[in-house]
């Protein structure tokens, strides 16, 4: 009854004047204390729809104890994400926060099965707990103006009956690392994936090695003292992970598995609510699911989670790797290896990616970090060392979308290059409540 009553309260919009986030609301200024309070409000929704369009509809509203995300960055900054958030004020006419996210069905509405089948898949988006009745607006980029649409528009009352408040399980929780206050440090959390009861000496282990792994690499090794990091310790009743295209299948915390859309490699769970179940009372700005796996094989979407099992020999750089899609809204650099996504990129539209560019509006991309008389386009040049330019592959796409080096973790786990060290330092700034 409760979900019924929820989704009888929302209203699909389509006023274009909330389409996009602009410029002139990104620099408004929002008190976090006068608006808000330091917990949560959790929306779960579904998406649904295939290949020709899509729906949304709120599942619940959670009161959650904690708001790890920044208190004065309010208003998303960067415009990332295929998926927006915003909380307006209960006239609908001042912008109090916004976010941009990714979602795995985003990605699912792009391969072959989207054409010929419909699903629905859950998700889920915190945004600080309000003070005052709010109107919670989520919105979705179209590909085919790369402008953000409304979905749906809900008016919430803080206080309202329908919102849920029951405590759910609590996890271990180890601290590997505390540098400061929630708002002013990243909130990094590894969830525990496969690990039984018996295993989770072993997982903190495994969280242990991944942090250092990415605090050894640039240019996160800058900025280690603004994070906290914590391990979670979802228990498993088997150890390991499904793989459905092997025929394997194990009873896991998180319903993760390798064959997503059918790619061996592709290592999600579209469990997310359950990802957010684990979470509810810790602080957490970024999320990496550590699976008790050796085969290659990860996964990772901008400000949702990024996943990479533990034990693989590339397991260091797969996990900075997916950890730049989901933290800092990097794309994939490569062009020669097969996904499952088709018309992936609009190549009319620059994408949102800080680290691909069609050339339709290269001047806000990483045309600033060029030496000067660098060609646009850059040609490659194989004997000549490592140089940012624009080089032609990248999106997964040889033709088309260009990417700043040759070489790049987000192609081939090369170091970091300049435009993408850029985008994570500022993201981190951005949790940190720092000058952007």
């Amino acid at each position: 009854m409760k979900s019924f009553l929820l989704l009888l309260l929302c209203v699909c919009s389509l006023f274009a004047g909330h389409a996009q986030p602009s410029a002139a609301a990104a620099a408004a200024d929002v008190d976090f204390d006068t608006w808000f309070l330091p917990r949560s409000l959790r929306i779960d929704f579904a998406l649904s729809g295939n290949a020709r369009g899509q729906q949304a509809a709120i599942r619940t509203l959670r009161d959650e104890p904690v708001w790890a995300g920044p208190r004065r960055h309010l208003i998303d900054p960067f415009g990332y994400g295929g998926y927006y958030v915003q909380v307006y004020d209960k006239t609908g006419t001042r912008l109090l926060y916004s976010r941009g996210f990714n979602t795995l069905f985003e990605e699912w509405l792009t391969t072959a099965q989207a054409r010929s089948e419909t699903q629905s898949w859950d998700n889920s988006i915190s945004v600080p707990y309000p003070r005052d009745t709010v109107i919670v607006q989520l919105s979705a980029r179209s590909r085919a103006d790369m402008q953000f649409h409304p979905l749906l528009r809900q008016m919430v009352a803080p206080s309202s009956i329908f919102i849920d408040r029951t405590p759910l399980q609590p996890h271990p929780v180890t601290v590997l690392q505390e540098n400061g206050p929630a708002d002013r440090c990243v909130d990094l959390v590894f969830l525990a994936e496969g690990y039984t009861a018996a295993q989770q000496e072993q997982f903190v282990s495994d969280a242990r090695r991944f942090m250092e792994a990415l605090f050894s690499t640039p240019p996160f090794d800058q900025c280690r003292s603004l994070w906290n990091v914590r391990a979670v310790g979802t228990i498993s009743r088997e150890e390991g992970t499904s793989s459905c295209g092997q025929g394997i299948y194990r009873h896991t915390a998180l319903g993760a598995g390798y064959y997503t859309f059918g790619v061996d490699r592709y290592l999600t769970t579209p469990r997310y609510n359950l990802i957010r179940d684990a979470v509810w009372n810790v602080p957490c700005d970024a999320i990496f699911i550590l699976i008790n796996a050796d085969t290659y094989g990860g996964g990772g979407m901008y400000n949702h989670y990024a996943c990479g099992t533990a034990h693989n020999d590339r397991t260091p750089v797969v996990f900075t790797h997916e950890f730049g899609h989901s933290f800092a809204g990097l794309a994939d650099e490569y062009f020669t290896s097969a996904v499952a996504y088709e018309d992936f990129y609009n190549l009319a539209f620059e994408p949102w990616e800080p680290n691909i560019t069609t050339l339709v509006h290269f001047a806000s991309k990483w045309a600033d970090l060029l030496p000067p008389s660098t060609p646009v386009p850059t040609p490659l040049a194989p004997d000549a060392p490592q140089a940012i330019g624009v080089y032609e592959g990248g999106g997964y796409l040889a033709h088309g979308i260009y990417r700043p080096m040759d070489h790049c973790m987000m192609r081939d786990y090369a170091p970091f290059c300049p435009a993408c060290s850029r985008a994570i330092l500022r993201m981190v700034h951005y949790y940190a409540d720092q000058p952007l």
